[in-house]
């Protein structure tokens, strides 16, 4: 909670939690559980989910959950809705579900949805309370498909670099232009999530990147995720990386962005110029802590937070 606290002092407009299954350090496995916590202990920053996996959960459900976290925090909560279920086959079967299931993915988003304007077809005379009358902004996390379905569904796109920016751009085009306005949002809206490390040197933000770029390795050699290490133990084993762990271990890193103040604030001001994007959403997943903090400190310098000293003009487009 003192993340989410020292967030909202630097004026970060949001703070989102995720949901991962078996993951060793990350909290957001409960993601509304989390969220509500995390608004608990705050007083205005805007909270919510990056994303709740629906195919994992009742649409009815996760209205349930949303119209609750809406009422105890009025204002101040985002609903992101994404398409992933369990990493392995193992977390798949505990959480009863399949990969087949990301083909419902639309329809589970309109019967969602519909729970909050009283429109939903799929349940006659069932209602979802609290939620049928409040309005909970609705975002779509996507890689590549989803921006169609958020299109479609006429909810704010948020989408990452995962298949390289050229790719990105041609989706948040193809969003743009097939937006069908809905009760949520009027117009489209894209939120472009980025990993940023930002520290006194390139080479020191660098460094930050390699534990979760190693795990990222390691669990797409192993099928399971290992908790992360020291950055200096992750260059330790570059050298003797298998071929196939090296090539994902790159991949990782690939569309991360990393530099010093400067370097950062023309590396984002280009994704900005690129994409149009209405809004960024950052990550940063490192294995030390206070160095992770100092990143977003410095990067709300680059921005121009309210919160951070010594303030630079804002990267807004």
């Amino acid at each position: 909670m003192a993340f989410a606290r020292e967030a909202e002092r630097l004026g970060y407009h949001r703070f989102w939690v995720s949901e991962h299954h078996g993951v060793p350090g990350v909290a957001g496995s409960a993601p509304t559980v989390l969220a509500a916590a995390v608004a608990a202990a705050t007083d205005r920053i805007r909270v919510g989910t990056g994303g709740v996996m629906l195919p994992n959960h009742r649409p009815l459900v996760v209205a349930e959950q949303f119209g609750v976290l809406a009422s105890l925090f009025p204002g101040r909560i985002d609903m992101g809705l994404g398409r992933s279920v369990g990493f392995t086959d193992g977390v798949r079967r505990a959480l009863g579900t399949g990969k087949e299931a990301t083909a419902d993915f639309g329809a589970q988003l309109a019967e969602l949805t519909g729970w909050f304007t009283g429109t939903q077809t799929v349940h006659p005379g069932v209602h979802a309370r609290p939620a049928e009358g409040l309005t909970v902004p609705a975002f779509v996390l996507a890689t590549g498909a989803g921006a169609d379905i958020a299109a479609e569904a006429g909810l704010a796109l948020v989408i990452g670099e995962v298949r390289g920016r050229e790719r990105m751009r041609e989706a948040i085009e193809r969003y743009r232009a097939a937006f069908r306005p809905s009760a949520l949002w009027e117009r489209p809206y894209v939120v472009v999530s980025t990993t940023v490390a930002v520290a006194a040197t390139t080479e020191e933000a660098r460094m930050l990147l390699l534990p979760e770029a190693w795990a990222m390795a390691y669990s797409r050699t192993r099928g399971v995720f290992p908790p992360l290490e020291p950055a200096e133990a992750v260059r330790a084993r570059e050298a003797i990386m298998t071929p196939k762990e090296r090539q994902f271990y790159e991949a990782a890193l690939q569309d991360q962005l990393h530099g010093t103040e400067p370097e950062i604030r023309a590396a984002l001001t280009d994704l900005f110029a690129t994409t149009a994007a209405d809004e960024l959403l950052i990550t940063t997943s490192t294995y030390d802590r206070a160095a992770q903090l100092d990143s977003y400190r410095r990067l709300a310098r680059v921005a121009g937070l309210d919160g951070a000293a010594e303030p630079v003009a804002s990267l807004s487009p």
